[in-house]
Order: structure tokens, then C-alpha cells, then sequence
């Protein structure tokens, strides 16, 4: 049976998962697994598609930038896990521009084009597309495929994605596209499976980890979202500002004498929770942190994602659902308690208990939005691409 590889690279992270390649049906999970604390301290860790830990260890020293990373998994793989040649790899790419609204091959002529948006994806585009030229060279006859976290965003109306700017820029690109679309689209095919062809309604989907964006969703369909041209827009996250006054940066520039390099430096790497606690980006840290500041930063966080909502809520013109997904959205109850604490306005009745405890639907039987936790996987749907055009190829 035909094998699936599937990479999600990150800046300080590699996840990574086996399928076998179903006839027609859905991938099936072999193992999966992730190497963490990129680059200074590196930590594998890989279990079974039944949970059953097959490693965990600290790599030794050196072996923590992205390509030894990613030549350490697949040694790892090809070796004690028993990976054959995969028939196909499919990686996440971030950043997709106008040109890329559907998973693609990733021949030298895409990846070209891919090369260009670095600038808008500093963080994560240049981390994928390294994943992507090792793997190459370790398997030449593998069909590479990219699937792009901008493409789910694609349907947005043209209002939407505008920018109030002279119209050339506008024509060039400088546009919203919006990103997590691998995360929507899984939650919008959950909601699907659960509410029909509906997709529960009006629904704003919160993605809560260390990158941060809400969705609006219209019959699954993504009408607005809080990250823009770039990641670095919306509610503040681990260690990205969120969206900020135009005329901050101009004052930094300007006044302050900072570079476009520290500028970036500042906004990517050292705002959002970490920059306003002085303590850490991790809310997990934050939550059990008696410092008056890190207590003030997760007050500024909840604060912005109650006032994204009331804005995705006037997009849609109403509100069935609140979705809360990924690291921070299904394991932190605090946030999501204080959150729907916020959104009372709207009708949303928090259940208690079910919040503590981590149910799938948080809000009492009478409350007018429903709340659920849903968790998200994006592993899948970059493996059923990849089967797609597999089978097609």
C-alpha cells in the first residue's frame, strides 16, 4: 500500500505523520509524531495511530536547525519506523498569495513562486519550503505537494479583502488573505458532519495557539478573518503584536530609529504575551503566574478576542456557534470561560462544569449561541490532498 508523508514545518517546531493511502476512503494514520524546541534544545517525540509511545527522546546537540531535524525523522522514519519511499509527501505552506487557492504540485516553478512571499510569512514560509527541498533530495520520485494555509480564505467577498489603499498596491497583491485555513477547513468539514450541508450556520471559529486568528463562517464558507496580508494581524498572540495603529510603526521608524530587520524582529518575536507580560508567551505560564503584568497581558488578550468576535458577529450579521480549537482554545478553560464571559451580550449562556471539564458543547441547553470545543487536525487534510493528487497524478 501506497504511503503519505505529511510535514507541517514551523520556526521552532517539526510535526510530522504516516498514512497508508486509502482506495477512495480517507488516509489512514500510521503513526505520528514531532520534534520541538527547534533550534537550542530538540526534543522527538513519535507515537502510534493508537497512542502507544514508540519514541521520546532529547537530541544530542547540533541537530536542532529545521534540516537536520527534518533528516533526522526521515532517518527515523526509513529506520525504526518502518517507512518505505512514500509515494507522496505533502507539506503545509503557509503563504499561497492569489496564485495558489488549491493544494499544487510543488515543482521547481512553483516553488519559485513560493520563494517570492517569504517577506509575507518571515516566520513560517522559509521553514516549509526548507522541509520541502530535503525531502526532495532524500526522495527525487516522491510527488511533492504544498497545500496553502491562505487558500480556505479564497471565498471571502472582494470587500473583505480590501485595503483602503491607492488602487496600484491593490492590484499588486497588497490585499487580506488570511491564514489557519488548514485548521477552517478541518473544523468546517466537522461542522458539516455534524449539522449537514448548513455547516451550523453563522459560526466564528477561534484558533487559539501560539499564532492566533478567528474565522467567520457562513455555511462552512470563510467570509472574514483577523489575519490579513499578513500573521501578524488580529487579537495578540504568544509573541506577535496583533494588529496595531499604522501610525505606531511610522513613530518607530521615525522617531525611535528602528530598521525594518528590528522592526520585524520586534513585531514576529518579541510582542504579544511575551512582550507585554516581560515573562513569557506561553499562556499555560501566564495562567499560573502571580505577576500583575502577565496577569494584564491575558486580560489585553481576552479583551481583543471578545471584540474580534462582535466584529465577525456584524460580518455575518448574526451568530449561531462559537468554535474554539488548537492548543490554547482546547486546553486552557480559564480563557475560553472568560471569553464567552465577554460575549454574554450575544446570548451565550457558559456551562460551567462542561467548560471545566472539556466537553464538546460548553453553553447550557438554553443558551442562544452554542459554544463547543472542537479539536482541529491539519496532518489530515494535508494527507488527503496529497492523496488526491496522487491519485490523480
Amino acid at each position: 500500500m501506497s504511503q503519505i508523508l505529511v510535514l507541517n514545518a514551523g520556526s521552532s517546531s517539526l510535526k510530522f505523520a504516516v498514512y497508508d493511502a486509502g482506495s477512495g476512503d480517507d488516509p489512514a494514520l500510521v503513526m505520528s509524531g514531532a520534534v520541538s524546541g527547534l533550534p537550542d534544545a530538540a526534543q522527538f517525540k513519535v507515537s502510534s495511530a493508537a497512542g502507544k509511545v514508540l519514541a521520546d527522546t532529547q537530541w544530542p546537540d547540533g541537530s536542532g536547525e529545521l534540516s537536520a531535524a527534518v533528516l533526522g525523522v526521515l532517518d527515523w522514519l526509513a529506520g525504526q519506523g518502518g517507512l518505505a519511499a512514500p509515494a507522496v509527501i505533502g507539506h503545509r505552506i503557509v503563504h499561497g498569495g492569489l496564485e495558489f487557492a488549491a493544494p499544487a504540485r510543488l515543482d521547481a516553478k512553483t516553488l519559485s513562486r513560493l520563494e517570492e512571499l517569504i517577506p509575507l510569512a518571515p516566520l513560517h514560509q522559509p521553514f516549509n519550503l526548507e522541509a520541502v527541498q530535503a525531502t526532495r533530495a532524500r526522495y527525487p520520485d516522491a510527488l511533492q505537494v504544498g497545500c496553502f494555509d491562505t487558500a480556505f480564505h479564497a471565498s471571502q467577498p472582494r470587500l473583505a479583502r480590501l485595503y483602503a489603499l491607492p488602487r496600484p498596491l491593490i492590484e499588486a497583491g497588497v490585499m487580506s488573505y488570511g491564514f489557519h485555513g488548514l485548521s477552517y477547513e478541518y473544523i468546517a468539514g466537522a461542522l458539516r458532519a455534524r449539522f449537514g450541508p448548513a455547516c451550523g450556520g453563522k459560526v466564528i471559529v477561534a484558533h487559539l495557539g501560539s499564532g492566533v486568528s478567528l474565522c467567520a463562517l457562513s455555511e462552512g464558507r470563510s467570509m472574514a478573518t483577523t489575519m490579513g496580508f499578513s500573521a501578524l494581524d488580529g487579537p495578540p498572540m504568544a509573541t506577535r503584536s496583533g494588529a496595531l495603529d499604522p501610525g505606531v510603526l511610522l513613530y518607530l521608524m521615525e522617531a525611535r530609529g528602528l530598521s525594518p530587520a528590528e522592526l520585524s524582529d520586534m513585531l514576529y518575536r518579541r510582542s504579544g504575551l511575551l512582550g507585554v507580560s516581560g515573562e513569557s508567551g506561553d499562556v499555560r505560564v501566564l495562567l499560573a503566574s502571580p505577576r500583575p503584568e502577565s496577569r494584564e497581558a491575558l486580560d489585553l488578550f481576552v479583551y481583543r478576542l471578545a471584540q474580534e468576535i462582535g466584529g465577525l458577529a456584524a460580518v455575518l450579521g448574526g451568530l449561531d456557534r462559537i468554535v474554539f480549537t488548537a492548543g490554547v482554545g482546547e486546553n486552557a478553560p480559564e480563557i475560553r470561560a472568560r471569553v464567552l464571559d465577554a460575549c454574554a451580550w450575544l446570548g451565550v449562556q457558559r456551562d460551567e462544569l462542561a467548560n471545566a471539564m472539556g466537553t464538546e458543547r460548553i453553553t447550557t441547553p438554553s443558551s442562544r449561541i452554542e459554544a463547543l470545543i472542537l479539536p482541529t487536525d491539519e496532518q489530515i487534510i494535508i494527507a488527503r490532498a496529497a492523496q488526491t493528487l496522487l491519485g490523480r497524478a
